[in-house]
């Protein structure tokens, strides 16, 4: 399996960079940079691009909402130039708190407009002229909508590569299934392995259904917490209050979808609890009502010989690639921690 990480959106580009070139000297295979509302990804993925040579670079993830289709397109494939062919174009609806909340734009229809942003993108990248009649997007703007100058054009540039690779971030089965039918890659959040086909093999089988076989097998990338050693366990206590915040805090009762995968996961009771405490406003309670049980299997933190065995159930439910998080507090020891998991892998 391939090894992938995620950059600290809330620090700064340069000390970021200088860390994962020496990640990537470590065997670092995919550095994601996120957006949330931070700093934007793109301004980080292009200074990464200057400072690193082999590791691939993803966004993780540009917002849907947030830029028109075909800027996506033009970003991603100047990102892709810049990094000589290196970029991963990670896509996802984010949520209605971050959309409509710090955006203002409103949250809907995710599922057709991700097929449409990505049909155009490739359109794109093709250097075809642009002419899309969608549900969402109408490009050019037919004519009564706009001034009727709009004529259909090509990019300028060409492209290192008319396919740049496409990764989504999907959770539930419409999106999913969409992700297995379209996209290279796939990003669940908080995979459990033991669980993941019991909650998403039937969506994924109707998306491969459609597949198209240009577009090779799907990559699956998991994202568990990491630490390899002994007595490491305690560590996973760390782990509660982002679990909390996500399964209790992402959202409204009724309109959280990682309280809905908690619960698909068999944890529902527990997930009810958090949501209760945390729109209550005792996080620290949410996050000690995490299950144990819940982080120990979403995570790889534990001795060597545990953490192995646990890459083998990610590798045997499908998973290709682990985007992890090192628990540690330098560089040198996060480096550390990639190349043991390089010798576990």
């Amino acid at each position: 399996m391939r090894i992938g990480l995620g950059i600290n959106y809330a620090g700064g580009f340069k000390e970021v960079a200088a860390e994962v070139a020496d990640l990537e000297r470590a065997g670092l295979d995919v550095v994601f940079v996120p957006e949330a509302y931070s700093f934007d990804a793109v301004s980080a993925l292009g200074y990464l691009a200057a400072k690193t040579e082999r590791v691939q670079l993803a966004s993780g993830v540009l917002q849907l909402y947030t830029r028109t289709p075909t800027l996506t397109a033009m970003t991603a494939a100047g990102l892709d130039y810049v990094s000589d062919g290196r970029f991963i174009l990670g896509l996802g609806a984010s949520g209605p708190q971050v959309i409509e909340g710090f955006h203002g734009v409103p949250y809907d229809a995710p599922i057709g407009r991700t097929r449409e942003v990505i049909e155009i993108c490739r359109q794109v990248w093709r250097r075809e002229r642009l002419e899309h009649r969608g549900k969402h997007y109408q490009i050019p703007l037919p004519d009564g909508q706009g001034t009727g100058l709009g004529k259909p054009l090509k990019l300028i540039n060409e492209p290192v590569r008319e396919r740049i690779p496409i990764l989504l971030a999907a959770l539930g089965p419409k999106n999913v299934a969409l992700a297995a039918e379209i996209a290279e890659g796939w990003q669940p959040i908080f995979y459990l392995p033991e669980k993941a086909n019991d909650v998403w093999g039937a969506a994924l089988a109707a998306g491969r259904a459609n597949r198209d076989p240009a577009l090779g097998t799907l990559d699956v990338y998991a994202g568990p917490a990491l630490a390899i050693g002994e007595n490491v366990e305690p560590l996973r206590e760390f782990i509660k209050p982002h679990l909390a915040l996500y399964i209790g805090g992402m959202g409204a009762k009724g309109k959280n979808f990682y309280h809905d995968l908690a619960t698909r996961y068999g944890y529902g009771a527990a997930a009810d609890r958090i949501q209760q405490l945390y729109l209550a406003g005792d996080k620290d309670a949410a996050a000690k009502a995490v299950p144990d049980e819940l982080v120990r299997d979403v995570s790889l933190i534990g001795p060597a010989g545990f953490v192995r065995d646990r890459v083998a159930a990610f590798r045997e439910s499908g998973v290709t690639v682990l985007n992890v998080v090192p628990l540690a507090g330098s560089t040198l020891e996060r480096a550390r921690l990639i190349e043991a998991l390089r010798e576990l892998c």
